[in-house]
């Protein structure tokens, strides 16, 4: 990995190529590392190194882009000749902020040298543990096992510089075989916070829990989400309605109900690059420093993210979730999101509910409907029906076509444990409790 020093110069390097003209340099070096497992056997290892650099040239009110991978001095010429005729070549956006100043920054440690130093052998052995207390049950284990480090460079021509090394664990498994399947999941930047064996029992108790389900009939349920579930309703609300973007062009739930409380009291939702707890990065990807930005507080919305393009249409501040240039017409994204706890523990939960259904998780959720987050899909890997207080049976997939909004509004209690998801599709990490709810519209069986 490049130290703070290379990448710098290296950033310059390519800012002086581009002479007067007002360019961005952002720089992303990986060393990432990933063990697969099927079968109970690992089948796959691979590492992979890779450094890329994206650069943003204007030219006049247009600009163009250009990436490589490469950083011989040819390589770099060649960049800023593409960037330049793109950038002549590219209409005149009016909306454009340009490129930002420098800030002051408030660094946040997002490095763990014990995960940086994770080796195969290391995941090897952990998966091994998970495989073996499958097997011991007949059941397949198969799933993945990452560790790496990343760094993020930034530099533009307004004297902006902004360097972080960060590193990131991922384990997930599902452990099944014919008739039954479990789950589990967690991330961090810290391996000791992943705690692989304790994940494999929970998925292998699931997949125990789960022989001869029953099939029962669609309907209205009260629901005891695990976080993995959770998770979904998070995600969702946030590629759907969390982006200024999406608002100023009418298609976000939060329009009409900015202002307005739409879910339970109990619910908090906010995005925050700085916290430790999370996947943190102290800045966005046009330099602006991040800050905690409450999106939901006690259920009411308090509004949406912004990126200096949607903050200046709207004359607000940015609140710093710009997106690499080269995606930024997607619009401003919460990449670092929480739930606030709340006081019941998972047993509680369930002792708590008279009768209702207990869900690990969702597959394959789609929107349907985003003014109202309304969202369909189904149940995967662990879904048991409750009575009086107890865990009384399994219960076989169930399809579901349901409004987020209004299942967050009916909820009854919050899990007082988080875990920290991360979802590959939109780099979005969130850390998020269990969730009692009392009415969730479950339309059929998958099956």
């Amino acid at each position: 990995m490049l130290s703070q020093q290379d990448a710098q110069k290296l950033c310059h390097t390519v800012l002086e190529r581009c002479g007067d003209k007002p360019s961005e340099v952002l720089m992303f070096e990986n060393d990432t590392a990933l063990t697969r497992f099927a079968n109970n056997a690992i089948h796959q290892n691979v590492a992979e190194r890779s450094l890329t650099i994206h650069l943003h040239l204007y030219h006049g009110q247009s600009s163009g882009m250009a990436s490589t991978n490469r950083t011989d001095s040819s390589a770099l010429n060649e960049l800023v000749e593409r960037a330049m005729s793109n950038a002549k070549a590219g209409q005149e956006d009016p909306d454009d902020p340009g490129l930002c100043g420098p800030y002051e920054y408030n660094p946040v440690i997002s490095f763990d040298q014990n995960t940086c130093d994770y080796s195969p052998e290391q995941r090897a052995q952990d998966i091994g543990i998970v495989c073996h207390l499958a097997s011991e049950k007949n059941l397949n284990a198969s799933g993945a096992f990452s560790t790496g480090t990343s760094s993020i460079s930034l530099a533009n021509s307004r004297g902006t510089f902004v360097f972080q090394t960060s590193t990131k664990v991922d384990f997930q498994t599902v452990v099944m075989n014919t008739e039954t399947s479990g789950y589990s999941q967690a991330t961090g930047w810290r391996v000791a916070e992943v705690p692989v064996e304790a994940l494999g029992r929970e998925a292998i108790t699931k997949a125990g829990r789960g022989h001869s389900p029953h099939e029962i009939s669609p309907g209205e349920y009260t629901v005891i989400f695990d976080p993995y579930a959770t998770q979904d309703l998070v995600y969702m609300l946030n590629v759907s309605g969390m982006s200024a973007q999406a608002v100023q062009e009418g298609r976000s739930w939060m329009n009409h109900r900015i202002g307005k409380k739409v879910m339970s009291s109990l619910i908090n939702i906010w995005d925050d690059g700085l916290n430790p707890e999370g996947l943190p990065m102290f800045f966005d990807y046009e330099g602006v420093p991040k800050r905690r930005v409450d999106i939901v507080i006690q259920g009411v919305v308090d509004g949406p993210v912004h990126d200096r393009t949607t903050a200046q249409k709207a004359a607000v501040s940015t609140t710093g979730h710009a997106l690499p240039a080269h995606t930024r017409s997607f619009g401003p994204l919460a990449l670092n999101l929480f739930m606030s706890p709340g006081t019941s523990s998972l047993d509680e939960m369930i002792a708590n509910t008279d009768r209702g259904l207990y869900i690990t998780r969702f597959w394959y959720t789609r929107l349907v409907h985003p003014s109202d987050c309304v969202v369909t899909g189904m149940t995967r890997d662990g879904v048991f029906m409750i009575e009086d207080g107890e865990i009384a049976y399994p219960v076989k997939n169930l399809r579901f076509t349901q409004s987020y909004l209004q299942a967050l509004a009916e909820v009854e209690s919050v899990g007082q444990e988080t875990k920290l998801l991360y979802s590959r599709y939109a780099n979005v990490a969130t850390r998020v409790p269990a969730l009692k709810i009392s009415g969730f519209n479950f339309t059929g069986s998958t099956v």
